[in-house]
């Protein structure tokens, strides 16, 4: 059983392509959002221990913090706009040498988004390391290859963003949302 909620966009792609500050060009249009899963595990204690000794376990922590966000954004009753989505952990395990769970296949054949996938793709211009975000250049641009493929894979077709500044990013997503923000 398909399981169909209100109306969830996803911003998705390459690590830092922009997608976080988009995001926040976004909440402060109105739009409900709801930050990267990933990044906020990374950010608690062990949580870069974590992905780095079981990336398994890391998207399954994944996977449960994605299945959290459906179920408060079903409650929201407006379009959300999540930074990543399941199949983002699909391409994660994928460029990570893992087979996919059939957990997490199962996930991302159950909880599908009905609001438009937006791909940021690699941008070297504006890529840079951090503390959670560990990945070379070259590691960023496979990682938006198998999440891209991945996205296709569960049947989406990812638009992509353009190579841009944020302010003509949010307007292309707000084309792509119908210009509705939640507020």
């Amino acid at each position: 059983m398909t399981i169909l909620l209100p109306r969830h966009a996803v911003l998705t792609g390459a690590p830092g392509a922009g997608k976080t500050t988009l995001l926040d060009a976004a909440s402060v249009a109105g739009f409900a959002t709801s930050a990267e899963v990933a990044r906020r595990i990374l950010q608690q204690p062990g949580g870069v221990e974590l992905r780095e000794a079981d990336p398994l376990g890391f998207a399954e922590a994944m996977v449960e913090g994605h299945a959290r966000e459906f179920e408060a954004a079903a409650g929201q009753g407006a379009t959300v706009l999540f930074d990543r989505g399941l199949p983002d952990v699909v391409g994660f395990l994928e460029v990570s040498g893992l087979s996919v769970p059939a957990g997490v296949d199962k996930a991302c054949r159950q909880l599908r988004y009905d609001g438009p996938i937006l791909r940021a793709p690699a941008w070297a211009a504006i890529y840079v390391q951090d503390a959670e975000r560990i990945q070379d250049w070259e590691q960023a641009v496979a990682s938006d290859e198998a999440v891209t493929a991945a996205w296709r894979r569960y049947g989406y077709d990812p638009l992509d963003l353009p190579l841009a500044p944020v302010v003509e990013r949010l307007a292309f997503l707000r084309r792509s949302l119908g210009d509705q923000p939640a507020a």
